[in-house]
């Protein structure tokens, strides 16, 4: 559809009062699903975070790479194993998922960013202690997966104050030179509580928070965060939300303004929450 330059100038006039009020704030995006699979989705996600910096407000980009992983496995000879959606992580699948986060996509996104006009810095958990854990409880083994006791955010916003985009790979450090994968949702909310971000975005593939899973028209745009046990004693809340919907409590209990689900599916939807009256996610406040 051709938009006319009086349509453009309008969309911008009216974003104006949301970029006034984000300009110096911090905005966490976790980067996931198929928006990092899909390259015309992934070229939409960095001319996104492209603008947010130039209007001033500071994102740090917080990126998991499960099909990445899975990838480089098969070529090596090694099944993936998943036990309740998470990845079971042996030493050697470790290795792997090291060099593939911390590696290849954590560069490839650097690059993509500054190839669309901004400028950025890769970093993991391990870098200036940002990421500490211990080893992930529960019935299940999942080997080298953890759970986060500390975050130190020091790097991440030395790096904001020298004008570069933060994009962070979760693995982290444990107390004996261990190495942990760590759930890139989980990590998201924890960096943003400890940045005390005014946001914390994290971009899936589905539409949000829908009281019919079936149909995405049943889309429940706003919820309070007290009012997440009784959307669970419903049953609205099930499946691969519950933990999503965790991490966006969390992040809000600990801090972070607002919590927002938004499908990374569709292009530019991160600027349509963002700069909108509408929306195009679940925010929790």
């Amino acid at each position: 559809m051709e938009i006319s330059n009086a349509g453009r100038a309008q969309v911008l006039v009216q974003a104006l009062p949301y970029i006034q009020k984000l300009a110096g704030k911090t905005i966490v995006v976790k980067y996931g699903g198929n928006a990092m699979i899909d390259q015309a989705l992934k070229d939409a996600v960095m001319r996104d975070i492209v603008l947010m910096q130039l209007v001033g407000i500071h994102v740090v980009l917080v990126h998991g790479g499960g099909p990445e992983i899975s990838t480089m496995l098969q070529k090596v000879g090694k099944e993936s194993r998943f036990i309740g959606g998470m990845r079971v992580t042996d030493a050697e699948t470790m290795d792997i998922v090291q060099m593939v986060l911390a590696g290849k996509v954590n560069k490839a996104l650097v690059q993509l960013l500054q190839e669309n006009g901004g400028r950025a810095v890769g970093l993991c958990g391990l870098d200036g202690a940002l990421l500490g854990a211990e080893k992930l409880q529960g019935e299940a083994d999942l080997g080298y997966v953890g759970e986060i006791t500390c975050v130190n955010p020091a790097v991440i916003e030395d790096a904001e104050n020298a004008g570069y985009i933060p994009v962070v790979s979760t693995i982290a450090g444990g107390e004996n030179s261990e190495v942990y994968n760590i759930n890139a949702d989980v990590a998201a909310a924890r960096i943003a509580a400890c940045l005390h971000a005014e946001k914390l975005i994290l971009m899936t593939d589905v539409r949000g928070l829908l009281r019919d899973p079936s149909d995405d028209s049943s889309i429940i745009p706003v919820v309070q965060v007290s009012s997440v046990p009784k959307l669970r004693k419903q049953g609205i809340l099930s499946g691969g939300m519950v933990p999503k919907v965790d991490c966006c409590v969390e992040a809000v209990r600990r801090g972070v303004k607002r919590a927002h689900i938004i499908d990374g599916r569709i292009p530019h939807s991160i600027l349509v929450e963002l700069f909108t009256d509408e929306g195009i996610g679940t925010m929790f406040y």
